[in-house]
C-alpha cells in the first residue's frame, strides 16, 4: 500500500510554497492599487489552511518513500497544486472552475494554451500569477527530470540516472546539492533574460513576465498579440533563451562546475537538438523567401523564432505559421511532438528518444546485412540495454495512443478533425497553440466545450509527467502489495 502520511506531508509542503508565491501578486495588487488584492488574499488563506491540514495529518517520524509513493506523489502534487492555484482565476476573472483549472494546468505544465483574452488590459496581479506558475513549473520539471523520472525508469529515463537520481537516505545530501545548483543556474538565466528584454525595449513589467515564461518554455504573454507586440530584438532575445530552456540543465551545471564548455558541445542530445533547429529553420526560411515574399532577414527571424518556440514547446506566437502553406505546416506538425532535451524545461517526446530509435534502426539494418554480427547500441558513451529500449518503445506506443484517445474525445464533442488532432498533440506535447482557425497561433481555447477542456487538462498532465507516470496509477496491480 501507499504510505499515505508522507504523501500528504509532501502535498502540504508544495501547497505551502504555492501559498507563499501567491503573496507576490497579492502585494503587486496592493502597491499598484489595481484589482486582485482581496481575491488573492482569499486564495492565500484557503491554500494555507489546506497546506496546514495536510502537514498536520501527514506528519510522521518515519518518513520513507518507496517507488510506489513517488508515482502517487508525482501525479497528485501537480493535480492538486493546480486546483488551488486556479482559485485566483475564479475570484478575479470570474470564470468557471473548468476554465480556471485549464488555465492553471496549462501554466504549471508550461504548456501555454489559454482561455483568457484581453490580456493587454488585464489586472497586473493575474498576469504576474500566470507567469509565476510557468516559472515554477519549469524548475519543478527540471528537478523531476533529473531526480525522479530516472529513479522510476519512466520512458527510458534511466539512461540519465546519476547519483542525484538515488532517493536513498545516503544520497539525499547529494540530491539536495544538485537541486540547489540547478536552481542557481535557473535564477541566473532568468535574470539574464530579464535584463536582455529590458535592453530590447520591454517595460520592466513585461520583461519580468516574459523572462519567467521564456526560460520555462511556457509561452504566456502579457499581450494578446504575444511576441508580435514587441521589437525584433526582443524576439531574438526570446529565441536565444527559449533555446537555452530546451537544453539539459544538469549538463549545464556540470559544465560550469568543471569549466568545460566542450561537455555541452559534445553531448549527443544537444547536438541533435541544435542540428534539428538549424535544419528546419533554414528550410522554413527559404520557403518564406521563395513563396511568401519575406526579406531574408525577416524570414530568418520569424522562421527561427517559430521553430524554436514550437520545438521547445514554448508556444509564443509570432505570425501565423499555419498560413505559410502545406510545406511549412508539415514541418511544424512534426515539431509539435519532438520536444527539447531531457532534463530541460521543454516538453514533448524528447530528442534522445528519436536518437535511440534511429540508432536502433541502424543496428537492425546492420544485423540484416551481417546476421552473425554482434552490435552494441550506445548513446552518449553509455550502453543502451534492452530494458531502456523496451521503456522507450513502451513510451512511444502510449504517447501515440494517448494523443489518439484524447483526439477522439475532442472529436466526439463536435470539434473538427484539425482542431481535435492538433489540440490533442499540443496538449500532450505541452506546446500551447494547435493548428486551424480555432486553436491556432492567433486563436485560443475558450470556445471549446468543458469536456474537451478537461480532456486536454489531463493530456497536459500526462504529457508533462511522461505519460506512464500517470497511466500506471490506473492498473490494479499497482495498488496490490
Amino acid at each position: 500500500m501507499v504510505n499515505l502520511k508522507p504523501v500528504l506531508f509532501v502535498i502540504g509542503l508544495v501547497l505551502s510554497k504555492i501559498a507563499l508565491f501567491m503573496y507576490i501578486p497579492t502585494l503587486t495588487a496592493f502597491f499598484t492599487g489595481t484589482s486582485g488584492f482581496l481575491d488573492f488574499g482569499m486564495s492565500v488563506i484557503i491554500t494555507h489552511i489546506a497546506a496546514f491540514a495536510c502537514l498536520s495529518v501527514g506528519k510522521t517520524d518515519n518518513f520513507r518513500l518507496n517507488a510506489r509513493d513517488m508515482f502517487v506523489i508525482t501525479t497528485l502534487v501537480w493535480a492538486i497544486a493546480s486546483a488551488f492555484a486556479a482559485l485566483p482565476f475564479v475570484f478575479i476573472n470570474h470564470i468557471s472552475f473548468t476554465d480556471a483549472y485549464f488555465e492553471t494546468m496549462s501554466g504549471i505544465t508550461t504548456t501555454g494554451s489559454t482561455v483568457l483574452s484581453g490580456l493587454d488590459k488585464m489586472a497586473p496581479a493575474i498576469l504576474l500569477w500566470r507567469s509565476i506558475l510557468q516559472w515554477l513549473g519549469g524548475i519543478g520539471f527540471i528537478v523531476m527530470g533529473v531526480a525522479i523520472l530516472p529513479f522510476l525508469n519512466v520512458g527510458g529515463m534511466r539512461l540519465f540516472q546519476t547519483e542525484s537520481s538515488d532517493w536513498s537516505a545516503k544520497s539525499s545530501p547529494r540530491t539536495k546539492s544538485v537541486a540547489v545548483s540547478i536552481m542557481k543556474i535557473y535564477l541566473i538565466l532568468s535574470a539574464a533574460c530579464f535584463f536582455s528584454y529590458l535592453l530590447a525595449g520591454m517595460s520592466p513589467f513585461d520583461a519580468v513576465n516574459h523572462a519567467m515564461t521564456t526560460l520555462s518554455t511556457g509561452g504566456y504573454s502579457t499581450s494578446d498579440s504575444s511576441m508580435n507586440h514587441f521589437s525584433h530584438s526582443a524576439q531574438w532575445v526570446g529565441t536565444v533563451f527559449m533555446f537555452a530552456g530546451g537544453l539539459p540543465f544538469l549538463l549545464l551545471m556540470q559544465a560550469l562546475r568543471r569549466r568545460d564548455g566542450k561537455m555541452i558541445v559534445m553531448d549527443a542530445q544537444v547536438r541533435g537538438f541544435t542540428y534539428l533547429v538549424l535544419a528546419t529553420s533554414f528550410m522554413v526560411s527559404v520557403w518564406l523567401v521563395l513563396t511568401r515574399d519575406y526579406s531574408v532577414a525577416d524570414a530568418v527571424r520569424v522562421a527561427t523564432f517559430n521553430i524554436v518556440s514550437v520545438v521547445t514547446t514554448t508556444g509564443f506566437g509570432l505570425d501565423d505559421f499555419t498560413a505559410w502553406g502545406p510545406f511549412a505546416s508539415v514541418i511544424f506538425a512534426f515539431m509539435l511532438i519532438v520536444g527539447g532535451c531531457s532534463g530541460s524545461t521543454a516538453g514533448g517526446a524528447k530528442i534522445f528518444r528519436f536518437q535511440i530509435a534511429l540508432a536502433l534502426l541502424k543496428k537492425q539494418i546492420h544485423q540484416l546485412v551481417h546476421p552473425s554480427g554482434v552490435f552494441i547500441q550506445r548513446y552518449n558513451g553509455r550502453t543502451v540495454n534492452e530494458d531502456i529500449v523496451r521503456s522507450v518503445v513502451a513510451f512511444a506506443i502510449t504517447y501515440i495512443l494517448t494523443i489518439l484517445v484524447i483526439a477522439m474525445i475532442l472529436a466526439a464533442t463536435g470539434l473538427d478533425g484539425i482542431t481535435s488532432l492538433t489540440g490533442s498533440m499540443t496538449a500532450v506535447a505541452n506546446v500551447g497553440p494547435g493548428m486551424g482557425h480555432v486553436i491556432g497561433p492567433t486563436g485560443n481555447f475558450s470556445s471549446l466545450p468543458d469536456t474537451a477542456k478537461w480532456a486536454l487538462s489531463i493530456g497536459m498532465l500526462m504529457g508533462r509527467l511522461e505519460i506512464l507516470t500517470v497511466l500506471v496509477l490506473v492498473f490494479p496491480a499497482f495498488w496490490r502489495d
